[in-house]
């Protein structure tokens, strides 16, 4: 696990605001919003990201059987808030084996959805056809939110992508045929507007693929 910030495009370090800037900068990508550390997931590591965050902190809810949280990202700094967050949950695949699934939601423009997606970014829109038919469709905080398949995605995932909220929605899933969860209809809680439900959360290991990054 990393102790300092990075960026959320590339992992690389980031420099602090200072004399000659008053945003993050990395060396590649200019000015960025930093990517915090990933600590082990909680639900008090949880409700750090939830307090601070300005975009919807997703999670499936209720989770599948037998899946856990397994980790929680945020981009951004105590200035400037949360403008990306990732949370990651793990548990029995629909074809057996264990899965993955990230979620990320995020402003235009931050690019931590794409790194997961093992894609260039830092928006998706260029890999989006949306006058094709969705990949798939859930509830995100009660709205049904259609979300188109990325084929242009690496071979040891599934990539979907849409909007709620009015921001990005990624989910990323390993290996690929954790994507038949996408066609169960899953149910997407912003956390922001969980009660105390949360704290009933069941939590697993740190998952390896949210510190990928």
């Amino acid at each position: 696990m990393r102790g300092e910030p990075s960026c959320p495009k590339c992992g690389g370090r980031v420099r602090a605001p200072g004399l000659f800037a008053d945003t993050w900068q990395c060396d590649l990508h200019g000015a960025v919003h930093p990517l915090q550390p990933v600590v082990p997931p909680s639900v008090e590591a949880l409700g750090v990201v939830v307090h601070r965050s300005h975009v919807p902190v997703w999670m499936p809810w209720p989770l599948p059987v037998g899946w856990l949280f397994t980790g929680v990202a945020c981009a951004g700094d105590d200035r400037s808030g949360g403008r990306a967050t990732a949370v990651a949950c793990s548990g029995p695949g629909p074809l057996g084996g264990p899965g993955e699934l990230i979620l990320v939601a995020e402003e235009l423009g931050v690019g931590l959805g794409a790194r997961y997606a093992g894609m260039d970014g830092p928006d998706p829109g260029p890999y989006l056809d949306m006058n094709k038919p969705p990949g798939a469709k859930l509830l995100a905080a009660g709205r049904p939110t259609p979300l188109w398949h990325v084929a242009a995605a690496p071979e040891d995932r599934a990539v979907f992508v849409g909007e709620a909220r009015g921001l990005w929605l990624w989910a990323v899933l390993w290996p690929e045929q954790t994507s038949l969860l996408m066609y169960d209809e899953l149910v997407l809680t912003d956390l922001r507007d969980a009660g105390a439900e949360v704290d009933l959360l069941p939590c697993g290991a740190l998952s390896p693929r949210i510190l990928q990054v």
